[in-house]
């Protein structure tokens, strides 16, 4: 049987279109974007900078708004260390989220580690969903960045972000969003949701790893950060380095094709989630949907399987890729943090599995994956003394 991608939250499969506006950076037109001394180097400098334009417009910022960095977690880390430097004579206080990132939550920890920073860690409900009034509670006059993923990686809740900005407008506090889930799939806008730092991914929309966004806001306000890479003044001064040409255009191309088929796209990931979730409860019983029903991105489906631990489910799901958890913490043994923090008992949490639906899935993968979840869960359980008690 060929094999089924499922885990399009971890990071998703390059699109042919981009690969095929990549290749050429890759060979003959392979000059460093700083040299503007010779062609080569013009000719690479356009090409990152339309690239950038098309990130910019993804996002609804402008070209010179948009800093490239290696992925997310460096953008995150960008944005957090850099305006918590930048502004330690004002204030240490940083407000952000249980359920974040483990690029925001280790940042944040790194600061406070080192003395540098006041973190105030916000619950969630049931369903994954920050309050923005316990956001408006928690600024202080000390409080310089309130920081909150738009997108779950695990759960796909969508946080009301736009409210939140709205609240940080109000207090004069800079709001930092985690796009990297959330880009590329569902509108996002930093303008319409007070958002002054974006952290983007290419490698989450179906374009290169290594490369990601920093958007940092110019105007109402101008945004200020301390470099957390020093060398050569690259990026405004932000992200020294070279710029690598052939990801950035891939990026580019990968925001490109997202803003032209995001709608037609979330409308056929949406539907194919559905078959998936209608599937699993009509079939199963004891079967639990982890994060708000509604309020999430339209490709992911985070389920638990009571008696049934996730790591023999996902064993069993030969040839189907999913995973019980983010991709940067499933070498570790405990339940995700995220589970945790929407209060799921600890049975049900290792019994979660994401399932990440993407660009290139069908129904007839929808179909394979959904007999061959019920056999593998039917099974598991059969072998269950809890289980089997518990039916009793």
């Amino acid at each position: 049987m060929r094999r089924i991608y499922l885990d399009n939250q971890a990071t998703t499969p390059v699109d042919p279109r981009v690969a095929e506006a990549m290749f050429p950076f890759f060979t003959h037109k392979y000059g460093n974007a700083a040299s503007r001394t010779h062609e080569f180097g013009r000719e690479a400098e356009r090409a990152v900078e339309e690239a950038r334009a098309r990130v910019a417009a993804l996002v609804g910022a402008q070209p010179e708004e948009i800093v490239f960095t290696s992925g997310a977690t460096e953008s995150d880390n960008l944005a957090i260390k850099g305006v918590v430097r930048f502004h330690r004579a004002r204030g240490n206080h940083v407000v952000t989220v249980a359920t974040e990132h483990r690029a925001v939550l280790d940042a944040c920890r790194a600061l406070e580690r080192d003395g540098e920073a006041r973190v105030t860690l916000l619950p969630v409900d049931g369903e994954g969903l920050v309050d923005p009034a316990a956001v408006r509670a928690a600024i202080a006059d000390s409080t310089v960045l309130v920081s909150v993923m738009i997108a779950n990686n695990e759960i796909g809740v969508i946080q009301p972000v736009a409210e939140i900005g709205k609240i940080c407008k109000e207090r004069g506090v800079l709001f930092h969003a985690d796009a990297a889930q959330a880009a590329g799939k569902i509108p996002v806008d930093v303008e319409a949701a007070g958002i002054d730092l974006l952290s983007v991914s290419a490698h989450k929309m179906y374009g290169p790893k290594g490369v990601g966004a920093l958007y940092v806001r110019r105007r109402n306000p101008r945004v200020r950060l301390t470099p957390i890479l020093d060398g050569g003044g690259h990026e405004g001064g932000l992200r020294s380095g070279t710029v690598p040409v052939p990801l950035a255009v891939g990026f580019g191309e990968a925001a490109r094709i997202s803003g032209v088929e995001m709608a037609a796209e979330a409308e056929r990931m949406l539907s194919l989630r559905e078959r998936l979730r209608r599937g699993i409860f009509d079939r199963l019983d004891r079967v639990r949907l982890n994060g708000h029903a509604g309020r999430r991105l339209p490709g992911n489906l985070n389920v638990s399987f009571e008696c049934v631990e996730s790591e023999r489910l996902i064993d069993a799901l030969d040839g189907v890729a999913v995973s019980s958890a983010a991709a940067c913490t499933t070498a570790k043994i405990e339940p995700s943090h995220v589970l945790r923090a929407i209060g799921l008992p600890e049975p049900l949490a290792h019994a979660a599995i994401r399932f990440g639906i993407g660009r290139f899935n069908t129904e007839r993968e929808i179909d394979i994956t959904l007999d061959l979840l019920v056999k593998a869960v039917k099974g598991l359980r059969e072998r269950s003394p809890l289980y089997r008690s518990s039916d009793s």
